[in-house]
């Protein structure tokens, strides 16, 4: 099986929960939303080409390795919001509030961060949608779009390094694949914890057995209207081997 790698690290990632009132979560794994946005970004794919995101969505199977979950941070965040005005459309908020005599509200919301998290991300080709594993390293090489970790400010803290490798599964690509780091941060605890979570989607074949099985509405039904689909996802722990 032919199976591409890549790595996604940085300083702080949202990988976007369930969203309740003003609060928004992050879970300890990149969402298969914000791997598909990812993948999308560096094809130069727009939220408007739903048909096309819809595609490349449906073709790829999926495993994560969670090498280190990070740390939790929590902000507590305040935006200036203008009173509701259907009669007028603002291309974005700092026009809005710049050309608005109405009063200014302030919503109060609490957002959830990784700090120092570290996934490894397999990827498969389930059917051809017009899209090659080739093709999909060489856009995360030369990405048409920013590349970021679930949120808009959390940009990459390390090179992605997609390989391509050509494994039983994508367990032992994920297993099998290295990127250059020097043997310093290698010893450094901020990147690998004790034990590994991994994820794959339903229906993929591995050899791992598997401990959980969620149900994630993290499967992008429709970018532009911010819906979601159910999903089934399977999870097993293995303690780090030294």
């Amino acid at each position: 099986m032919q199976c591409l790698v890549f790595r996604l690290y940085g300083a702080m990632a949202s990988w976007g929960g369930t969203a309740v009132g003003g609060v928004r979560s992050t879970r300890p794994a990149p969402s298969r939303s914000a791997v598909i946005g990812l993948l999308s970004a560096a094809l130069g794919l727009r939220r408007e080409q739903e048909d096309e995101v819809a595609r490349l969505n449906n073709s790829i199977g999926m495993m994560i390795k969670s090498e280190s979950d990070g740390r939790l941070l929590r902000d507590y965040h305040t935006t200036q919001v203008p009173s509701a005005d259907k009669k007028a459309i603002w291309p974005h908020r700092k026009a809005e509030l710049e050309n608005t005599l109405r009063d200014v509200n302030t919503i109060l919301s609490t957002r959830d961060y990784r700090v120092d998290g570290h996934w490894l991300v397999a990827l498969t080709l389930r059917v051809d949608a017009g899209y090659t594993l080739e093709s999909i390293r060489d856009a995360l090489n030369e990405p048409v779009f920013p590349l970021y970790l679930g949120r808009k400010s959390c940009p990459l803290s390390a090179p992605i390094y997609p390989l391509l490798l050509n494994e039983g599964g994508l367990h032992h690509a994920l297993e099998r694949y290295q990127f250059p780091i020097s043997p310093v941060a290698r010893s450094e605890s901020v990147l690998y914890s004790q034990t590994v979570q991994y994820e794959w989607d339903d229906g993929l074949e591995t050899n791992l057995k598997p401990s959980e099985t969620h149900e994630r509405w993290d499967n992008p039904a429709s970018r532009l209207r911010w819906q979601f689909e159910k999903r089934l996802v399977h999870s097993a722990r293995e303690q780090r081997s030294e």
